[in-house]
């Protein structure tokens, strides 16, 4: 039942999704390359499951505009590891963005117990805040048991918060963990079938 509801959501909004992206783009400038050492636009993209000899075992399924275009015009990384355990998304994303293990970012799992609190607790959940795009506790997260920076964080500080970060996904734990402590996250809520975020970010 979630994943029609979110198919049609998808399909209602391809078109702004798109749009946005593209438009964005577009006013980043000219290539950065040319003039600048400094890039106007970064695009972050994590696929969820998707090992790194997929792009090898399916090669002559991509095309040439897609992961083709990536690998051959962009930077890429073959031997590139965070060599922890477990693989859930918390802990996933938290080592992607921050380049650092579980044990020192602290997201250990996507929950865990906490012997402090004597209870089991959610990666990104945050009781102080509120949530903002519904009225459920769906909204109630924030990156506040994110323990190290992330790379957008370091981004933000290094152009004296001038820079934009936006994270968006379909996961709480996916948007929250990319964004960082200075970005601004959206993510899915399956209640109301629309984005959402939290008083963390914005009022």
């Amino acid at each position: 039942m979630k994943s029609k509801n979110f198919m049609k959501f998808i399909r209602r909004h391809v078109n702004k999704i798109w749009f946005l992206i593209l438009f964005n783009i577009i006013i980043s400038g000219p290539n950065y390359s040319q003039h600048s050492d400094k890039p106007k636009l970064i695009i972050g993209i994590v696929v969820d499951q998707m090992r790194y000899d997929y792009i090898y075992k399916y090669w002559n399924k991509y095309s040439e505009k897609g992961f083709k275009k990536l690998v051959n015009n962009g930077f890429f990384c073959q031997n590139t590891n965070i060599d922890y355990f477990p693989t859930y998304t918390g802990p996933g994303h938290a080592s992607i963005y921050t380049g650092a293990f579980p044990s020192v970012h602290g997201i250990v799992s996507n929950e865990w117990f906490d012997r402090t609190k004597n209870k089991i607790v959610y990666c990104c959940e945050d009781k102080t805040v509120e949530s903002v795009g519904t009225s459920g506790k769906e909204g109630l997260m924030s990156p506040q048991n994110l323990l190290a920076t992330t790379v957008t964080d370091e981004l933000r500080l290094a152009n004296n918060l001038k820079s934009k970060v936006f994270a968006i996904s379909i996961k709480d734990r996916g948007a929250i963990m990319a964004a960082g402590h200075l970005g601004i996250a959206y993510w899915f809520d399956w209640r109301t079938e629309s984005f959402i975020t939290s008083t963390f970010y914005m009022k």
